[in-house]
């Protein structure tokens, strides 16, 4: 079709990137705003407003009965939010446990899930009901304090945002991940915000540091103890960004005969409970833990997981710190203050600028209820003088009612009064024009004139406001004086020794196996070469290494990396074992080309060229299954040789069969790095080297096994870089010196 009739057909040409880019920004949009990111007033994402919000319907108030959960996902999805139920009630559910929430939103009667990671019961089964802290959070949501928007079916209306008379952001904490940003909001302590928010009212000006000495960290529900420097945490507060380290709380239990064992009673926050002791048990059974001889638990209510020692005479803080290093017994817990301000913009803010919206909020919810209280009494005030009208002139009012076609006008007109006074006065019952009556109206119409001034003074007073307020939030601290203690202590991180796991090692021969394919294994005690190992359909031995338990295996890549590995975390059994990749981080291409126990002294390395360096294998040892890169190889060239220093001459062959020797001296000592040239080549590459005292000469095997040492090399004698001479006679192929 041509453009024009494109354009007349109502259909706009545009280029894919745009129209992508143009849908995917509207998509990122909706998903900041309307699913992950909480608002900075209520603390709430959409579908936990919704919820409140429809409980508030079903008057679901903490203090009368509980009604089944499917009646609020069933509210909450056909009337507010058009998603799953599923998703509503896990939202719901979350809401409702005590160890997601500082201050749990809803109360929940039945299996809302547990610690473990269980899931709670199907929604035809639970029920439940609102908390004191959700029904402060829809405080005098009738009394115009907040917009309200249309539903998605335009025919009903929810709240943009909630009143909020609890600071819940801060004090339940939020998690959310969107398109190109997330928000991590750990709980805080109550009375710990109380105490911030008091004073930033007092001291507007106060100092991102004033505010974090009254909120001192984040109170998780489940405890622990916070081992984060203090100068971390007011960091982190004062940009917004940062992170708590928590660990678990555990005490020595003592046993008879001067036994003890270890009891933890609180673990970190978000960590299940099974997932955790099938990680330690996990550990245990792979030698990781050497130092542990059993883990159970024994939870009841409470937490309670005990840790056998496998000997009594280690230090139960020596132990802790290597389950707090290698387990979740120990956890990270971020900060990431991102939130959607009043103007519907996400940012990230510091904890000050978090507080301060939300007093910002309440100053507004005053205001708002004030004015909507402020109208009701004017409007009152405005029916009670009609009222004490008709008692002025009860006859004439009787007598125009009475005879008039149009009573209303008539009264209008006659009392100078206005039309809602009018109507107020025809609606009125006969029973209400009894002497008593009148006296309990002048009586209203005087405490309403003076509840007037109140108001007005309020409004037209800021200081008045942030009294009303400051009042208020005090209120809070009675209100949740049961359970606002803080549960998370914080610490200073203690120094303890470093545990050497080396000492629960037996110490025993074993066999380190690897096939050309690069599948390791081990084996007990020292395999001869005659015994006949298994391997996988088109794979062979690579390496049979002798070594012990208690060894660390050094293995040499053909990328010049090399990788270290404690000879008792190797895969065992007579299986195939398993990939050497899993063990250490070797790409798929690369090979192991030298493979041997740890031994204090030096190898000499070499590449294909020919370039290489001797180093002290002091300096080989990684710490990291990554691994260390030590010689350099680029494009084609690789890793060939990496042999143990014996004697004090060198031997190098290439694949053109020419030899060379001279003094291992001539070979500089490097750290890493590509190294010098050993050997020359016009067209070829090197293939083997072997060191050796000279006086004793080169050995090498026959054809047939005989062994043969050659004394006078003379002939192959030179200096380092140089191409070398013909091999003797019977010199293997390939080169295979021994």
């Amino acid at each position: 079709m041509e453009k024009s009739d494109l354009q007349e057909e109502n259909i706009n040409l545009t280029t894919f990137s745009k129209a992508i880019s143009e849908r995917y920004l509207s998509y990122a949009l909706s998903t900041i705003t309307s699913r992950s990111l909480p608002d900075v007033r209520d603390g709430l994402k959409p579908v936990h407003r919704r919820v409140l919000y429809a409980m508030l319907q079903l008057k679901l108030n903490h203090n009368l009965s509980f009604k089944k959960s499917a009646r609020v996902v069933g509210d909450v999805m056909g009337k507010f939010h058009p998603h799953g139920d599923a998703a509503i009630y896990e939202s719901m559910v979350r809401m409702a446990q005590e160890f997601a929430l500082r201050y749990p939103l809803v109360d929940g009667q039945g299996n809302f899930g547990n610690i473990d990671g269980d899931n709670a019961a199907a929604m035809r089964y639970t029920e439940a009901r609102m908390t004191k802290a959700a029904e402060l959070l829809l405080l005098d949501i009738d009394k115009d304090t907040v917009d309200f928007r249309v539903t998605y079916d335009d025919e009903g209306k929810e709240p943009v945002v909630l009143p909020s008379a609890f600071p819940n952001l801060l004090a339940n904490g939020s998690q959310g991940i969107a398109v190109g940003m997330a928000t991590s909001i750990p709980p805080h302590n109550i009375s710990e915000l109380v105490d911030a928010l008091l004073h930033l009212i007092k001291f507007p000006n106060a100092s991102e540091t004033t505010i974090s000495n009254y909120v001192k960290g984040p109170d998780f529900p489940t405890g622990g103890i916070l081992v984060e420097p203090k100068s971390s945490i007011e960091e982190a507060y004062r940009i917004g960004k940062g992170g708590f380290k928590l660990r678990a709380r555990w005490i020595v239990e003592k046993l008879k005969s001067g036994q003890w064992q270890i009891i933890v009673t609180e673990i970190p926050y978000q960590v299940q409970k099974s997932r955790l002791l099938e990680k330690i048990a996990e550990l245990m059974e792979n030698k990781i833990l050497p130092m542990l001889s059993d883990i159970r638990d024994e939870s009841t209510e409470n937490i309670r997981l005990v840790v056998e020692p496998k000997s009594r005479n280690l230090s139960p803080e020596m132990i802790m710190e290597t389950l707090f290093k290698k387990t979740d017994l120990e956890t990270r817990v971020s900060l990431n203050l991102n939130v959607i301000d009043d103007k519907n913009i996400p940012g990230v803010k510091s904890l000050k600028e978090t507080l301060k919206c939300w007093l910002d909020h309440r100053q507004i919810i005053l205001q708002r209820k004030t004015q909507h209280r402020l109208s009701q009494i004017e409007n009152r005030i405005n029916i009670l003088n009609g009222y004490i009208t008709v008692y002025l002139n009860l006859d004439k009012v009787i007598e125009i009612i009475r005879e008039e076609d149009k009573p209303k006008e008539v009264l209008i007109s006659f009392f100078k009064i206005n039309e809602i006074q009018a109507n107020a006065i025809l609606d009125m019952r006969l029973r209400s024009l009894r002497k008593l009556e009148e006296i309990e109206l002048k009586k209203e119409l005087s405490n309403l004139q003076n509840e007037l001034e109140t108001l007005k003074g309020i409004l037209n007073d800021t200081d008045q406001q942030w009294k009303v307020i400051y009042s208020d939030i005090k209120d809070l601290k009675k209100e949740f004086k049961d359970i606002s203690n803080r549960k998370t202590d914080i610490q200073e991180l203690p120094d303890v020794e470093e545990f050497n796991e080396d000492q629960f090692i037996v110490k025993e021969p074993l066999t380190v196996i690897l096939s050309e394919q690069g599948w390791v294994r081990t084996q007990k005690n020292h395999l001869e070469d005659d015994i006949e190992l298994k391997y996988r359909e088109g794979d062979k031995e690579k390496f049979k290494v002798h070594a012990l338990t208690t060894d660390k295996i050094i293995f040499f890549a053909d990328n010049g990396r090399f990788f270290s590995v404690p000879a008792n975390k190797l895969p065992s059994g007579r299986g195939f074992g398993e990939p050497v990749s899993l063990t250490i981080d070797i790409k798929g291409d690369n090979k192991i080309v030298s493979c041997f126990p740890y031994f204090e002294g030096s190898i000499i390395l070499a590449s294909e060229s020919g370039h290489g360096f001797k180093i002290k294998t002091t300096n080989l040892v990684a710490q990291t299954k990554s691994g260390k890169q030590i010689l350099n190889v680029k494009d084609n060239n690789k890793a060939k040789i990496c042999k143990k220093i014996n004697g004090d001459t060198v031997a190098i062959v290439g694949n053109n069969r020419k030899l060379i020797t001279y003094s291992i001296e001539e070979v500089p000592e490097l750290n890493k790095g590509k190294g010098v040239i050993l050997q020359r080549y016009k067209d070829g590459t090197l293939s083997d080297i072997t060191t050796f005292k000279k006086e004793d000469g080169i050995s090498w095997k026959m054809n047939g096994g005989r062994q043969r040492t050659e004394k006078d090399l003379l002939t192959w004698e030179g200096k380092r870089g140089g191409a070398g001479r013909m091999v003797p006679n019977g010199f293997p192929r390939p080169p295979l010196f021994e």
